[in-house]
């Protein structure tokens, strides 16, 4: 846009927080979707130092950007500590969570109502594919761990990197 119309415009920013061990089709859905909401999106893996993930967390930064490529608008970095600190530092004026169940809300709006009190930082809360409903990272991992099929789970490249490290371990 050029002209008075973009004089004053902003960037339209959000964030996509999450452990992303590893990251899922559930994940890659809410990315997509928010990165047609938004002009930059940033997926910020977290960083747990108390937790030891199945992937480090600069090869979970890998993955999704493999995996995100295609979007053009999303960025992908790592975060420790607030989630609220990375939004301000980053001038994101928004979180985009997925809920997949009545339990997620419980928990999730708990930590919107902290996040707005903390630093004004908004939450949309995104309805989950249905498709998607049961999946979260842990059950990709279990299932996988015992060798049942999880190919419909994980984007191609997350498979093979699931299970060349299942077969390491």
């Amino acid at each position: 846009m050029t002209g008075p119309e973009s004089e004053g415009s902003q960037v339209r920013r959000a964030v996509c927080p999450g452990s992303f061990d590893p990251i899922t089709n559930g994940h890659l859905d809410i990315i997509s979707r928010a990165s047609r909401l938004y002009d930059e999106v940033y997926v910020a893996v977290m960083i747990n130092k108390s937790k030891q993930g199945l992937f480090e967390v600069d090869e979970r930064i890998d993955l999704i950007r493999q995996v995100t490529a295609e979007y053009g608008n999303v960025r992908v970095e790592s975060f420790h500590g607030l989630l609220v600190d990375f939004c301000k530092q980053r001038d994101i004026p928004a979180i985009v969570k997925g809920l997949r169940a009545v339990s997620d809300f419980d928990y999730e709006l708990q930590m919107a109502q902290m996040n707005i009190g903390l630093s004004g930082v908004e939450t949309l809360f995104v309805p989950t594919n249905p498709e998607y409903s049961f999946l979260s990272s842990s059950l990709v991992k279990e299932v996988a761990t015992w060798g049942g099929d999880v190919a419909h789970l994980v984007p191609p490249i997350v498979l093979a990197a699931l299970n060349e490290r299942l077969r390491k371990d």
